[in-house]
């Protein structure tokens, strides 16, 4: 496992592309220098040992010297151990709706930033709680079974998208099957379950199924997004918009947030629904909620002793820049008598 302690010197790799801006620039200003002075023939005459590729070379050493130096500034570090350690905290898995009606742009940016947007506050505000994410339309996928590594739960947040299910609709009760799997019923802890959607759910069963998760101990807070005007769905090719969902008479579907659904199922799991159109009003909420719930202790693996490993690059890049400058741009005198094609025997 590896860390980075300085990530804020990366900003000093910018220097690499104005180096090779700079060195082309050099060389198209050398070349066009040396036309007006002289043709190639004549120039090759004056000057018959210089050479070009050993120039390029001696830049890509000179650069790769410079990269490697950089990196070491930043200081990777190696966890070299596993160990258990012990936290306290509660459980909390979001279940977030990607349907493509998660795209409509009645909230800005859409339905389904906004929803990536409160997840990733609510997880800024965790202490040593676990978090697990699921997605879900027609059917319901792990996107990142249960863990205290938040950074890593934020990261697979933003790559979720209606593209990583295989079914369209807006299926919460397959969210709460799925949802049952990730606790582990043996550990005492509190259970949440923050789902996150524009309600529209048309299964019969829904209620049902928030009971059974209920029954089990899970508390379920819902968020709803979009608004009850609602707005068309787009249909993008490439990120560019080329039109809107029609239905079957040719008719542009305009999608609504129903808001209802989302509070039976909140009201039945001993949860509440919250509006979700402000960012800021689930975040506090649900906040205050998980803060003032009792924490149960888990165990849980992490790395350890985490060794500094900048003097590896540190070395590379001294190597580097040590060939930079003990390789000359004069042509090598042994390539120069291997004649490969006869040219010489021509001239």
């Amino acid at each position: 496992m590896y860390k980075i302690e300085q990530p804020i010197y990366f900003y000093f790799l910018i220097i690499i592309p104005i180096l090779i801006f700079l060195f082309v620039l050099v060389l198209w200003w050398k070349k066009n220098t040396q036309k007006k002075f002289s043709n190639s023939i004549l120039l090759e005459k004056l000057a018959p040992n210089i050479s070009v590729f050993k120039s390029v070379l001696k830049f890509v050493f000179l650069l790769l010297g410079l990269t490697f130096l950089i990196i070491s500034l930043v200081n990777p570090k190696m966890g070299t151990k596993l160990q258990t350690v012990k936290r306290e905290g509660v459980d909390v898995i979001f279940a977030l709706d990607v349907s493509k009606s998660m795209l409509a742009k009645d909230i800005a940016p859409n339905r389904l930033e906004k929803s990536k947007q409160i997840i990733s506050k609510i997880i800024d505000k965790l202490g040593s709680d676990r978090v697990g994410i699921i997605i879900y339309a027609g059917n319901a996928y792990p996107l990142l079974p249960i863990t205290t590594d938040h950074a890593a739960a934020k990261m697979f947040l933003q790559n979720a998208s209606p593209d990583m299910v295989s079914s369209q609709g807006t299926a919460i009760n397959e969210a709460l099957d799925l949802a049952k799997t990730y606790y582990n019923n043996e550990e005492q802890t509190n259970k949440f379950l923050i789902i996150i959607s524009d309600g529209e759910d048309h299964q019969e069963e829904t209620k049902q199924k928030a009971q059974d998760i209920a029954n089990e101990g899970v508390k379920v807070y819902t968020v709803g997004v979009g608004t009850e005007k609602g707005g068309p769905i787009p249909i993008e090719l490439n990120g560019g918009l080329i039109g809107y969902k029609k239905n079957r008479q040719g008719e542009t579907v305009i999608t609504k947030r129903n808001p209802e659904i989302l509070q039976a199922v909140a009201n039945t799991a001993n949860g509440s629904y919250i509006d979700g159109n402000k960012t800021e009003l689930p975040v506090k909420t649900i906040e205050k909620v998980i803060g003032n719930a009792q924490k149960s202790e888990f165990e849980t693996t992490q790395f350890s002793d985490y060794k500094d490993q900048f003097q590896w690059f540190v070395g590379i890049g001294l190597l580097f820049l040590l060939i930079d400058v003990f390789l000359f741009e004069r042509k090598t005198k042994w390539l120069k008598k291997v004649d490969l094609f006869d040219e010489n025997k021509k001239k």
